[in-house]
């Protein structure tokens, strides 16, 4: 490579995680190596950031998180970047998805995550991605700072949902396919590209080396802003046109092979 890397962001679910949400055996010796090395390593999710702590309790204090699709980063419990959705905006997008059949409205604040749903497959799945979530009567009536706001559909969002409400708000926000039952609905501007690009300068690292591993849609921004942009070997045939690189699959621990072979191999010689 022809720069050292100071900088690597992966995706979770489908990327760093196999597809029973593990993560890799050897992952905490590859960071605590990155670490050492001064490579800043950041989880970039759709996933909520308690989610995300709780998943990295034991190196909190050394990991970046990029959160909620971008919307919100951390690190060492301070916040560092958000992106807010105005309140007559998110009702809108939520009185507009509760007349799409088969569709679970997931309003993501900085506090919590709120849920209206009574469908327990719908319940359990949502639970999978945030640990603090409160259920309530009627989501208009959520007082917190709304970050994001997600759509579960079983049968298929990039096919049910999306078609319904990119017409109506794709030129206003950021409307994204985030995995094959879930779309996200953010600020115009936000992404996990965008969260990266804000950290740019506090971290001193740059786009030619950083690195960033996708698979799905909400990885586009992210791909884009990182000159090593790797897309999963179970990638969406579109993320791999995209991407620079191919990694091997998440069920391969794809983004610790390319880690191990490419950076820290690199770093060592």
């Amino acid at each position: 490579m022809a720069l050292p890397i100071r900088f690597i962001a992966t995706d979770m679910d489908g990327t760093l995680l196999n597809d029973v949400n593990e993560l890799p055996h050897d992952f905490l010796d590859v960071f605590n190596d990155l670490d050492a090395k001064d490579i800043l390593f950041a989880a970039a999710s759709g996933r909520q950031y308690f989610t995300l702590l709780k998943m990295f309790e034991s190196i909190k204090d050394k990991i970046l998180f990029i959160a909620e699709n971008g919307t919100l980063v951390m690190y060492q419990g301070k916040e560092l970047y958000s992106a807010m959705l105005p309140k007559s905006e998110s009702d809108l997008i939520i009185e507009t998805v509760r007349n799409i059949e088969n569709s679970h409205i997931v309003l993501c604040g900085k506090k919590s995550a709120y849920i209206e749903t009574k469908d327990k497959q719908a319940q359990q799945e949502i639970i999978k991605y945030c640990h603090n979530i409160m259920f309530v009567d009627d989501l208009l009536d959520v007082d917190d700072e709304v970050i994001k706001i997600s759509v579960l559909n079983f049968k298929g969002t990039e096919e049910d949902v999306y078609p319904l409400v990119a017409p109506l708000f794709a030129a206003t926000h950021q409307v994204v396919v985030s995995g094959k039952i879930w779309l996200d609905f953010m600020d115009k501007q936000a992404s996990k590209g965008q969260a990266i690009k804000a950290m740019r300068d506090k971290f001193g690292f740059t786009f030619e080396n950083s690195m960033s591993f996708g698979d799905f849609f909400n990885d586009v921004e992210m791909l884009n802003e990182t000159y090593f942009s790797y897309a999963m070997g179970n990638a969406h045939p579109e993320i791999k046109k995209l991407a620079r690189f191919i990694a091997p699959s998440n069920n391969e621990q794809g983004v610790i092979t390319v880690i191990k072979q490419q950076v820290l191999h690199c770093h060592a010689l």
